[in-house]
């Protein structure tokens, strides 16, 4: 959002293209285009992990607003207009000299102008109104496992599951003890930790430019490199910002705090990574012999 805002305020959508129909919801290619067409933007913000798009009101009739999301492997960006555009471009904006590119290789993502999904979301963590007593209140009628909880939009708005595992690692709370049972005490330091590792995120994104070529047409950071910023793409001077993850998808490494290996199980279906010393628990034996059952079948 911070990166877009910028780029894209002031400047008008010419024409509409949209490449992958699946994309867009509920909302028709042709509604798309005859809506977006001759807007101009006035903003972007954000509502949990949605980008919110903002237009200018030009008539008594209320601007329209576009919803998108990254989903799995989403990036949006601008494009010079006579450069080629990348293979899985779901959407382009003609915005004159450069397109607006919504670039999905999975199409998980969504662009669309379909607002529903924004009503269901929880509050936001980095909100000043959110307090752990309003956190506390979110958890104290759920008996699920706390990172199960906490992947609950409507709980807390833009928390995923890589910074579910390390908001959990760092407030040294199991992520599997149920959510009504923690104390005082790790609430109020799983929400410490929840704001300071989306806080550590945002600064560490927030350097990469958006103006970047295709992730396919990066000479030497194509397929064989880690993309660890999929959000903005592997720009060359992106940050090595995987590296400072402490416990996800780092499993068998040694954790950074006392040396024990980093464990991964499965919760919900996802992969949950924890040290088994800092944030021990008696059922996480049983959740990872499970998990490892599982990998071998």
């Amino acid at each position: 959002m911070r990166q877009l805002d910028p780029l894209l305020r002031g400047r008008t959508v010419r024409d509409v293209a949209v490449n992958r129909r699946r994309v867009l919801g509920k909302t028709s290619p042709t509604r798309l285009k005859l809506t977006l067409k001759g807007q101009t933007f006035s903003g972007v913000t954000r509502r949990g992990k949605f980008l919110v798009f903002s237009f200018v009101r030009a008539t008594r009739k209320d601007p329209p607003i576009l919803v998108g999301h990254l989903g799995m492997t989403g990036r949006m960006y601008l494009h010079p207009r006579r450069a080629f555009l990348p293979k899985h471009a779901a959407v382009v904006l003609d915005l004159g000299r450069e397109n607006f590119v919504f670039e999905d290789t999975r199409y998980f993502g969504k662009f669309t102008l379909d607002t529903n999904a924004l009503d269901k979301l929880g509050p936001e963590p980095l909100d000043r109104t959110f307090t752990f007593k309003k956190l506390a209140e979110q958890l104290g009628h759920s008996k699920q496992p706390i990172k199960v909880k906490l992947l609950d939009q409507s709980v807390l708005a833009g928390i995923g599951n890589i910074y579910a595992s390390e908001a959990l690692f760092r407030a040294g709370i199991s992520p599997a003890a149920p959510a009504n049972q923690l104390t005082v005490k790790q609430i109020r330091a799983l929400w410490n930790a929840i704001r300071k590792v989306l806080l550590q995120a945002i600064r560490f994104g927030s350097t990469v430019p958006l103006k970047y070529e295709s992730s396919e047409d990066q000479r030497g950071l194509g397929k064989d490199r880690k993309d660890n910023l999929f959000y903005f793409g592997t720009a060359p001077e992106a940050p090595d910002f995987y590296e400072r993850l402490k416990v996800y998808d780092r499993a068998g490494r040694p954790c950074g705090v006392c040396g024990t290996a980093i464990q991964r199980i499965l919760q919900g279906g996802r992969s949950t990574f924890y040290c088994e010393k800092c944030q021990g628990d008696r059922k996480l034996g049983a959740l990872r012999k499970g998990t490892n059952q599982w990998l071998q079948r």
